[in-house]
């Protein structure tokens, strides 16, 4: 048994079994909490609240130490202590300052019985609050020697003063608190590492995209300049649609990454599904003439109107459709756009190819933002924004498993009052 474990022996004695119970209940319970919760505010809203009912306390607040300022704030403030918000706003103290600066600074339990006739206890967090504090318990929060924060309660409830039971109690919760601190900022440093190698990822392969469109761009721009100097108008009319496709995949791409920065509610109004689905494919005539694609327009019977944003639901369809056009071999290319009513009546547009298919592997993260098979080719914007505008109708977008090439399904439910 250790050292600080005897000293709390005599405390128990003088402690009733339903007091024992109740503290051996609420550290069960807390160690606990560490296993289920993973986020921290509310990890340590619970930990004083267990503290609170445990020691029958007015209120129960954690204060953390900033180590860059030198300084301690409340991070949670729980229970009848006035204005807590201005607490949490505004309260800093050194350590030193006040009880919890004190607790802080020599890194032991303050057990102040009347805050009157202590010279230390901080009034002006009274007065910013309008609460009274009557006493207090202060208890440092060490985890691996570092000074972690202070937990705190306020005014008991029922006696004069707080037990030693409650002091052992909550240096216990203390200990918890100051691990599942650390443990948090652990976590969320190394959240901030991946996402910031992610994000460093993402803007390697954007800007490696863009350079490859303008390149395309400014190839054939000498080359039609070229052409207008010389008289050579063979030159520019071959190099023209070139020149066409390359702003035609920058628009694209603009449109892709606005599209999936901002949240947008769907401008819902009527539409035709097969008339969407023909602008698509005639967008993508020229790319289809050029690698000899077959692509089939099926749509049943009874599927319009549909009430949907039609802008989006054509951007949808055009980032499949390009999708599966970029699949599909270059001779022999073959796209079904097919659409009907699901059992349960919701639309349901399939987009096949007989393209080489999408690895099994590789079926969770197609949708994710800047994941692309196309390697260098591709700027993995497409399908994250096509299942983007799928779930802003409150569809969804699924890639399915055929027997060969690739199937991507788009389910809209559909407003049954409009129908």
């Amino acid at each position: 048994m250790t050292e600080p474990e005897m000293r709390t022996l005599p405390w128990l004695a003088h402690a009733s079994p339903a007091d024992i119970n109740r503290a051996v209940e609420a550290l069960y319970h807390v160690h606990g909490l560490m296993t289920a919760l993973t986020d921290l505010d509310t990890l340590l809203e619970r930990i004083s609240e267990e503290g609170r009912a445990v020691a029958r306390a007015e209120a129960a607040s954690v204060m953390l130490y900033d180590d860059t300022t030198n300084e301690l704030y409340f991070r949670v403030a729980l229970g009848d202590s006035g204005d807590q918000e201005t607490l949490k706003r505004e309260v800093r103290l050194k350590p030193g300052q006040g009880i919890a600066g004190a607790a802080a600074q020599d890194r032991v339990t303050v057990h102040v019985p009347n805050v009157n006739e202590d010279p230390r206890f901080y009034s002006e967090a009274d007065e910013m609050t309008r609460f009274q504090t009557r006493n207090l318990l202060a208890v440092p929060m060490i985890e691996r020697n570092q000074l972690v924060g202070v937990l705190e309660l306020v005014n008991k409830i029922d006696g004069d003063s707080f037990s030693p039971l409650d002091q052992y109690v909550m240096e216990m919760f203390g200990s918890v608190a100051a691990s599942a601190v650390v443990n948090a900022r652990l976590i969320e440093e190394q959240i901030r590492t991946t996402r910031l190698a992610a994000i460093g990822q993402a803007i390697a392969g954007l800007t490696h995209h863009i350079k490859n469109i303008l390149t395309g761009l400014t190839s054939s721009a000498e080359l039609i300049e070229m052409g207008l100097e010389t008289g050579n108008n063979e030159l520019v009319k071959k190099t023209w649609p070139v020149l066409r496709r390359s702003t035609h995949r920058i628009s694209n791409f603009v449109q892709d990454l606005l599209l999936y920065a901002k949240p947008r509610k769907p401008v819902v109004q009527r539409c035709e599904t097969q008339r969407i689905i023909v602008d698509a494919c005639e967008t993508m005539r020229d790319l289809f003439d050029r690698k000899n694609i077959a692509a089939e327009v099926q749509v049943a019977k009874g599927v319009d109107p549909i009430y949907a944003d039609p802008d989006a639901l054509y951007r949808c369809l055009m980032n499949l459709v390009t999708n599966a056009a970029d699949a599909v071999p270059e001779t022999g290319g073959r796209i079904v756009i097919a659409a009907h009513r699901a059992p349960d009546n919701a639309l349901e547009i399939t987009v096949s190819d007989n393209g080489p298919g999408i690895p099994p592997e590789m079926g969770d993260s197609i949708f994710e933002i800047f994941f692309s098979t196309k390697g260098s080719h591709g700027t993995g914007l497409g399908l994250a924004c096509a299942r983007k505008i799928a779930q802003e109708h409150g569809g969804d977008l699924t890639l399915l498993e055929p027997s060969e090439g690739a199937c991507f399904k788009l389910s809209l439910p559909v407003d049954e009052e409009k129908q």
